[in-house]
């Protein structure tokens, strides 16, 4: 694509974001309920979710008929463009559920097939609900916070260094993390769960973390994240040489995710069995 076509993905990607946003906000009830279960009973779905979904379905397809959706709920919708538009109504719906400020709307295209295996992410934004804060990013554009250039700060040992972490919804998935976790805390100044893979990587670009990793991402809390973070600056990896994903995803200062990363292999973190 050329880079006029990548910034006017990014240019969508935001407004779509922003609108799907401001529903959000301004919809939310002093109550919200439960619509639905995935993964697990508290993996829950919110009716906010899937019209916050449609909505974004409807602004990109709007502009871009022929692109490909990629949606957490309602799964793929398959276009002809070569473009995939993959978005999160709501991530974070826990805390949305809750009232804890900390949920986003994501939305990022990506070209190739609609396989985060394969296919390359080239334009994303990140919209903080609550707040408002937007992060935004286009391939070889660089990464913007409310239209602020971002670049990583310096690097930090790991012992200084300000980590944030996510936990699955199934039981087991939680207790080995928990048991990672023991292997990472004393190793690192301390640890943040914000509920919001997006938001936690988005705030690696931004400098309220230093680095941060998670097993068991999605493809739609990883891929307009993930953008940000490295045109920012940031290393965006996996364990063992392998790309981020579901497996792992850690992200921070080239110079101290290697570290990170040695610890998490030693820990086993990206298997489910017991140590």
């Amino acid at each position: 694509m050329t880079p006029d076509e990548v910034a006017a993905l990014a240019v969508l990607a935001e407004r779509a974001a922003r609108e799907a946003g401001a529903l959000v906000r301004g919809g939310r009830p002093d109550r919200v309920d439960v619509s639905a279960t995935k993964s697990s009973p508290v993996d829950v779905v919110t009716e906010m979710d899937l019209a916050s979904e449609r909505l974004l379905v409807q602004v990109l397809l709007g502009e871009r008929p022929d692109d490909g959706v990629l949606g957490e709920e309602d799964g793929l919708r398959a276009g002809t463009s070569g473009v995939t538009w993959v978005v999160d109504p709501i991530d974070g719906t826990v805390n949305y559920l809750y009232g804890v400020p900390a949920y986003a709307v994501s939305v990022a295209a990506v070209v190739g097939d609609p396989d985060p295996a394969t296919w390359t992410v080239v334009a994303g934004a990140v919209h903080a609900v609550p707040d408002g804060r937007t992060w935004t990013a286009a391939r070889g554009h660089g990464a913007r916070l409310d239209g602020r250039a971002l670049t990583i700060g310096e690097p930090r040992p790991l012992a200084q260094s300000l980590c944030g972490t996510g936990f699955g919804y199934r039981a087991e998935r939680r207790r080995a993390q928990a048991r990672v976790l023991g292997h990472v805390l004393p190793l690192v100044r301390d640890i943040r769960r914000i509920g919001s893979a997006a938001m936690d990587l988005c705030s690696v670009a931004s400098g309220q973390l230093d680095v941060y990793y998670e097993r068991g991402l999605n493809p739609w809390d990883l891929a307009a994240a993930s953008l940000v973070a490295e045109e920012a600056g940031a290393a965006v990896v996996g364990l063992r040489g392998t790309r981020a994903g579901a497996a792992m995803t850690v992200a921070g200062h080239p110079d101290t995710v290697p570290a990170l990363v040695e610890v998490l292999e030693a820990a086993g973190a990206d298997s489910d069995e017991p140590a």
